[in-house]
């Protein structure tokens, strides 16, 4: 009934299913994240989080408090 089952119970079946598997969900991970532009332009705009606590001064808001 599960003679199916028995092919991933060899090792050298069950590897380059893997292989395969994760390679094919990798590409479409690349896929989903890079083809809508807005995405992209969102993730794109990820770049700056760490620079958007600075004030427009320059200073960020810590040095400002210790003052």
């Amino acid at each position: 009934m599960f003679d199916w089952l028995d092919w991933f119970t060899h090792m050298e079946n069950t590897k380059p299913f893997v292989l395969v598997l994760f390679s094919i969900t990798f590409v479409l991970i690349l896929l989903y994240v890079f083809t809508n532009r807005k995405r992209s332009k969102r993730l794109e705009s990820y770049k700056n989080i760490p620079f958007q606590d600075d004030d427009q001064d320059g200073e960020s808001k810590d040095i400002k408090d210790e003052q």
